[in-house]
């Protein structure tokens, strides 16, 4: 069944067209700002399938693009919030889940913080928070002033971001674009964007399950956006896909939308969940610690004076994990299990703890310890947690030697371009686990040599 069209007017008088098909929960998805949902990217209409199968699709253009009003003249956010909230009213919406890539990112945040009642779930992709993520201001008049020339040069700057397999992809998307929006338009939405964006602060105040879809080395909208959106949202989950550009990648756009399906069902299973049960947590660094020969401290020192050795451990660690937003899970005696909202973060105390123990000293007993590290959606019950990203960081501090922090590759790509310094331990076969992986040493002492990686 062909979509039905819709209009409907903003509170500035400007007319948005939007298409209403299908049956289901609501999905409400905010197109990328320059994109028509009328002439959408046959790979994004493929990924996209599953997601839509037995759902009601709600799409619409931004004011400037497509079918709605060509002659709008302001872009600001505030104006990108105002298409959405008319959209919403015209279609009656009253609980639906928001899916926004790129452009749509801020939007659907500052959306969410302003009526949580409205969303079951969020789902960001490739977005960014400030104008500045995007486009450092020396660069912003130099492009603006490349659309504004040679808006068909411009448009495939702007598009080919992804594979060089996709080239052909975008050559064609960026054809399409330039029918869909105009130069001027498009310059005017990256003046205003630029000038009005920044929804940092909003992010503590979204309480709606998010699912944040980025890849670790995208060229145009930085991964640390997504970090940043984790480690501050209350209830996200981070899912980093290896690569550059498009979360949408035709190599893996069918695992990426499945990620998307299985994040709206087990979402909406556990809607009726008792409080209490154990369910997978949120996006979570879990850090490990371990005393290096403690039970031959112990011995030598007794239990009085190991006691004593052992409790400033506790002091600094704990003292640490407190200045680096680390959350004490647990003690085992001799060492910790922490978890982290950033990842970074994270490090930052895996490095400091390090130092601090390094530096140590005792009038009976140096302190030397193990760290290592894991990033993933552990389970939580009861204020512990659990699962096969626990048991990995566990396995990986374990294998660290005195004074080392040892991390997965995956841990690594999280921290690309975080200026920290690691070495290659070679493949690792974590006891339980059939799979290896590869593990890092963090480079953390002044000594380390600047060109490892």
């Amino acid at each position: 069944m062909a979509p039905t069209i819709r209009y409907c007017t903003t509170a500035d008088r400007v007319r948005i067209a939007y298409s209403d098909e299908g049956e289901g929960p609501v999905l409400l998805q905010c197109n990328s700002a320059w994109e028509s949902f009328a002439s959408e990217r046959p790979i994004n209409a493929v990924a996209f399938g599953p997601v839509r199968r037995g759902r009601r699709i709600i799409r619409y253009d931004y004011r400037g693009v497509g079918l709605s009003d060509r002659d709008a003249k302001v872009f600001t956010l505030a104006a990108m919030v105002d298409d959405l909230e008319a959209v919403i009213r015209s279609a009656n919406l009253e609980r639906f889940d928001l899916l926004a890539s790129t452009f749509s990112v801020p939007c659907a945040i500052a959306y969410a913080s302003r009526h949580p009642e409205c969303l079951d779930h969020l789902v960001l992709s490739r977005g960014f928070l400030r104008g500045t993520d995007v486009i450092p201001r020396e660069n912003l008049d130099a492009i603006v002033n490349l659309i504004t020339t040679n808006w068909e040069m411009a448009s495939q700057m702007l598009l080919d971001q992804g594979p060089r397999e996709n080239s052909r992809e975008a050559l064609l998307a960026a054809n399409q674009i330039r029918q869909d929006i105009s130069a001027a338009a498009t310059a005017q939405w990256l003046i205003d964007l630029y000038e009005s964006t920044n929804v940092v602060e909003l992010l503590p105040t979204i309480d709606t399950p998010t699912l944040i879809l980025h890849r670790i080395e995208d060229s145009l909208f930085p991964f640390s956006a997504a970090q940043e959106m984790a480690a501050r949202m209350p209830q996200a989950r981070l899912v980093a896909l290896p690569g550059t550009g498009p979360v949408l990648h035709e190599v893996d756009a069918t695992a990426t939308s499945q990620s998307i399906v299985d994040f709206l069902n087990d979402g909406r299973q556990e809607q009726g969940q008792r409080t209490g049960d154990t369910v997978a947590g949120p996006f979570r660094t879990v850090l490990f610690t371990d005393i290096v020969g403690h039970t031959e401290m112990m011995q030598r020192l007794g239990d009085a004076r190991g006691r004593d050795v052992l409790r400033e451990h506790e002091r600094i660690t704990r003292d640490l994990l407190k200045q680096h937003g680390g959350a004490e899970v647990k003690t085992m005696g001799d060492g910790f299990m922490a978890s982290f909202n950033s990842v970074t973060s994270a490090l930052d105390c895996a490095i400091g703890l390090q130092r601090a123990f390094s530096n140590f000293q005792h009038q009976t007993s140096n302190i030397q310890i193990r760290v290592g590290l894991n990033a993933g959606e552990p389970i939580e019950e009861d204020g512990d947690l659990f699962g096969a990203t626990v048991i990995l960081a566990s396995r990986i501090a374990a294998k660290a030697g005195a004074g080392e922090i040892l991390v997965p590759d995956t841990v690594r790509g999280l921290l690309s371009g975080k200026n920290f310094l690691f070495a290659d331990r070679g493949e690792f076969v974590p006891k339980g686990f059939d799979e290896s992986m590869r593990l890092y040493e963090v480079r953390w002492r002044p000594d380390a040599v600047a060109g490892e990686e």
